[in-house]
């Protein structure tokens, strides 16, 4: 990655940075320090990490460095076309916006999930 970078957490990398991954807590870090990282948490995506490790959602969003995504009207309607909201948030967050581009990487520790899809992903596997 180059000094700058836009990357948007997935659930398991929010769970994985709640539970202490080493490359989560790096990316973390680096929004928090450096000009021209910024870490994305979808909101979608916060509920499904908060569901899967109660308290996931309060303790990323109260992080300095990373940027609560809410569900806007053009999220909701990408949404509406996908079947997991979590998965569809993270995935329209991803994608180019006039301030991004070439869009953003995708943080996780589930790669094959997002195989197959027009995403950049970015494996925090430990």
């Amino acid at each position: 990655m180059s000094d700058h970078a836009h990357v948007v957490l997935d659930e398991t990398a929010m769970i994985a940075a709640d539970q202490g991954n080493a490359m989560a807590s790096r990316l973390i870090h680096r929004s928090h320090t450096e000009a021209g990282w910024h870490l994305y948490a979808p909101a979608c995506a916060l509920v499904e990490a908060d569901r899967a490790r109660p308290g996931t959602a309060e303790h990323l969003a109260a992080l300095p460095g990373i940027i609560v995504l809410d569900l806007d009207l053009p999220a909701a309607l990408a949404v509406a076309r996908e079947g997991t909201w979590a998965t569809a948030h993270t995935q329209y967050a991803a994608g180019p916006t006039a301030e991004r581009p070439d869009g953003a990487f995708i943080a996780t520790t589930a790669p094959t999930h997002w195989a197959g899809q027009s995403v950049r992903v970015l494996d925090v596997s430990p």
